[in-house]
């Protein structure tokens, strides 16, 4: 029975991870007093959603016949859990379902503490998780942006609110750079599936627009993402010291360099994408160090 978790995708969770210590550093260097039970209730509802949305997505993976259709890699594919062991994809379910009531009920505990204006985070959140798997995927720009936006937009910047209770142009930036680099997370990693997800009706960038200028797309949005940086420094929007987080620029490099060199053969170029997740989740750990400094 335990093997159902994995349908959680625990190694993934890391990136909820990195966008709650993000809104956390830059809550502290604003001079925020952050309550602990506000940190850990925060740190719990981002979890439940980020497991919710990886437990539906291996459900509806399942139920529609993509997972036995995919060639699974440590980044995409699906975990391969319920195509080992269909018994399970009940228990999938569950998991998915009781993850996204844990996200609703502490999310209204927090609306009860904080304001009523909280559901304009907490109510489009709910609907991406459930969503995103079964429609968004369907559209182009959905599938693109909804990612980004749950990521960034609505936790990044939900968690700010809450840690804050203000939204200054310095969390706008910060959410924006998250909505940049988790829609890219995913758009890459779409690429080894194409073939599969056009076959159950799935119409992601790549399928629709092809593997040359979804590429071109990645690149312009990561570029973007590390320029917004020094835009907002330079505003003073954000302290000096964040922009320790173009030190990864070590990684974007090489990164963007072979995705466009390979674009028409991404699945075989598995590294690129092992380099893209460690590029996600580099640039925002190095701005909450530098937000950290800066206190």
């Amino acid at each position: 029975m335990n093997r159902v978790f994995a349908v959680a995708r625990p190694g993934f969770l890391t990136l909820t991870l990195v966008c709650i210590a993000l809104a956390l550093a830059f809550s502290l260097q604003q001079g925020s007093l952050i309550s602990l039970w506000d940190a850990i209730l925060v740190v719990v509802i981002g979890l439940a959603a980020h497991v919710s949305v990886n437990a539906f997505n291996e459900y509806f993976d399942f139920k529609s016949g993509l997972d036995f259709k995919t060639r699974p890699t440590p980044f995409s594919g699906g975990s391969g859990t319920l195509v080992a062991a269909p018994h399970l994809a009940s228990a999938a379910l569950l998991i998915a379902v009781t993850a996204l009531l844990l996200v609703s009920a502490g999310g209204l505990y927090l609306v009860w503490q904080h304001g009523v204006a909280l559901l304009l985070i907490g109510l489009p959140g709910v609907l991406i998780i459930y969503a995103y798997t079964q429609y968004l995927n369907r559209s182009p720009l959905a599938c693109l942006l909804a990612p980004g936006i749950g990521f960034g937009l609505l936790m990044t910047l939900g968690a700010i609110w809450v840690f804050s209770a203000t939204l200054s142009a310095g969390a706008w930036t910060l959410a924006t750079i998250m909505t940049l680099l988790v829609s890219n997370l995913l758009l890459l990693n779409q690429f080894p599936d194409i073939e599969a997800d056009a076959s159950v009706g799935r119409r992601h960038l790549p399928i629709v627009a092809g593997r040359r200028i979804s590429v071109r797309v990645f690149a312009v949005l990561h570029w973007l993402a590390v320029a917004l940086l020094p835009l907002a420094v330079g505003l003073g929007w954000l302290p000096v010291w964040s922009l320790l987080g173009l030190c990864s620029l070590v990684l974007l490099v090489p990164l963007t360099r072979g995705v466009l060199r390979y674009a028409l053969h991404i699945p075989e170029h598995v590294r690129l994408l092992g380099l893209n997740v460690a590029f996600v989740h580099l640039y925002p750990l190095l701005i909450t160090v530098g937000l950290l400094v800066d206190r």
